[in-house]
């Protein structure tokens, strides 16, 4: 919005021609969303509270979660807000990519609200039903995928770290992949968020990772010295990953141990599926494996522990999944699991960028 009403006033006023460029506008985006989490999020909780509207935590889990029954939830919505806000203020909204990531940031978050309602209606930990949650963002994906595909003539050529050359084309298949990338980063998020101020930090690393993925791919003399796919126009998806990063950091102070408030699946799926969406416009969608690691390994943690459970007749592979709890019951205390996870996540980005110069 600023962009639109500030950079056409350039020829009168020259420090306005600052607008132009995609990375001063994704700075002050940054510094828009985190400012709008910090000071809205406060009268947020206090609202929940009144409400008495806290998380109900699972009696399966670890015992010492029992004493976070009550706080307030759905954090993610104000996370959101934010994002939406500071990215419709520095972003430019010609661009269809920028709308295409907020679309999918909005969906998913409403299902995960819908989702976090019925938890709080109910008293108990259960909202939609997977089968439910899993119809609803194909539907999401398949809105998106036909967006990118017949309105954008997007390319279904895939790119993969390490390998230059290696560009297949999936065509029609391109849609599961894409689904693949989307839900599968929005469900791990959701599977990431057990612990306080756990999810958020490796989703600004990630957001960080892909936001600077999204100024290079964007950028035709970059791209082509990197050697990554030239997406015309993608440079402005950069604006939106800083808003990203900037509400987390603003959601960080409140939800750091012990939490105030916690995101919810109202932040958790529509943050995560926000990240896919990226990955997949900047055309780096194989490279999410290794950017964000620990949304992998907690969601194989999963899928290895009810798989294996299934297969054996009731054995298990971890004493809990995911794996943020298996180190909780081995002895690690909250904070330690938690900042090891970021230190991991933090390691993670650095070996995502570094693929950059080794293709």
């Amino acid at each position: 919005m600023l962009y639109h009403l500030l950079y056409p006033l350039r020829t009168w006023l020259s420090v306005l021609n600052v607008f132009r460029y995609i990375t001063f506008r994704t700075f002050y985006a940054t510094l828009t969303a985190g400012f709008l989490v910090y000071f809205f999020m406060p009268a947020f909780i206090a609202y929940m509270k009144r409400r008495r509207l806290g998380q109900v935590i699972r009696e399966e889990g670890p015992k010492r979660h029992q004493a976070k029954a009550g706080t307030p939830t759905m954090g993610g919505a104000v996370v959101i807000g934010a994002v939406l806000l500071a990215t419709l203020l520095w972003a430019n909204l010609a661009n269809p990519y920028v709308w295409l990531a907020l679309g999918v940031l909005v969906s998913f978050g409403a299902l995960g609200g819908v989702d976090d309602l019925l938890k709080l209606s109910r008293g108990k930990n259960l909202g939609l039903k997977a089968r439910e949650k899993l119809l609803f963002q194909a539907f999401f994906t398949l809105a998106f995928w036909w967006v990118l595909f017949d309105k954008l003539h997007f390319d279904d050529r895939l790119t993969f770290p390490f390998l230059k050359g290696f560009r297949p084309e999936l065509g029609l298949l391109y849609f599961p992949f894409i689904y693949l990338v989307v839900v599968g980063a929005s469900n791990a998020m959701n599977l990431t968020d057990g612990l306080d101020g756990l999810a958020i930090v490796p989703f600004m690393v990630v957001s960080g990772v892909y936001g600077l993925l999204a100024y290079l791919a964007g950028h035709i003399q970059f791209a082509h010295y990197l050697r990554i796919p030239y997406v015309p126009g993608a440079g402005e998806l950069a604006v939106f990953c800083g808003a990203l990063v900037g509400a987390g950091m603003g959601f960080l102070w409140y939800n750091a141990h012990p939490a105030e408030v916690f995101m919810g699946d109202v932040g958790s799926l529509g943050l995560g599926a926000a990240v896919g969406a990226v990955a997949v416009m900047v055309k780096q969608e194989a490279l999410l494996v290794l950017a964000g690691g620990i949304f992998v390994a907690e969601a194989l943690s999963v899928i290895l522990q009810v798989g294996y459970f299934r297969l054996t007749g009731g054995r298990r592979i971890l004493r809990m999944a995911p794996l943020h709890h298996h180190f909780e019951l081995c002895g690690w205390p909250e904070n330690k699991v938690v900042v090891r996870f970021w230190i991991l996540s933090v390691i993670c980005g650095i070996l995502a960028l570094s693929t950059l110069k080794l293709r």
